[in-house]
């Protein structure tokens, strides 16, 4: 996850339990209705985070997943290259080769 998605999240926590505890704190509501309100912020915040978790989760594995493509591909290039290269080098060497029987040739006459 990168810092500013982690410092965002991070806020988002922070801005609720505090608005949470604030609103909490002046209602004139008992105890138990107080505590239940502290119950259901305290479990929507713990939902809130579980699907950001989920969907940074989600993000990083198709990042990943992008990469591994990539990564797969370029290698495919990379040794499709190289064959070629290997063919280059292969007919280039073969032409001296004949070049040089043809020297040894005349020379040996």
């Amino acid at each position: 996850m990168s810092n500013n998605t982690g410092n965002t999240v991070l806020a988002i926590l922070v801005g609720t339990a505090i608005g949470a505890t604030l609103g909490i704190l002046f209602a004139p509501d008992k105890g138990s209705k107080t505590r239940e309100k502290l119950k259901d912020g305290f479990d929507d915040a713990q939902k809130d985070l579980k699907l950001k978790l989920q969907k940074a989760s989600k993000d990083i594995r198709n990042k990943f997943s992008n990469a591994q493509f990539d990564l797969e591909e370029s290698y495919e290039d990379i040794v499709s290259n190289m064959s070629h290269k290997t063919e280059d080098v292969i007919s280039f060497l073969e032409e001296k080769l004949a070049q040089l029987k043809e020297k040894n040739a005349k020379l040996q006459k």
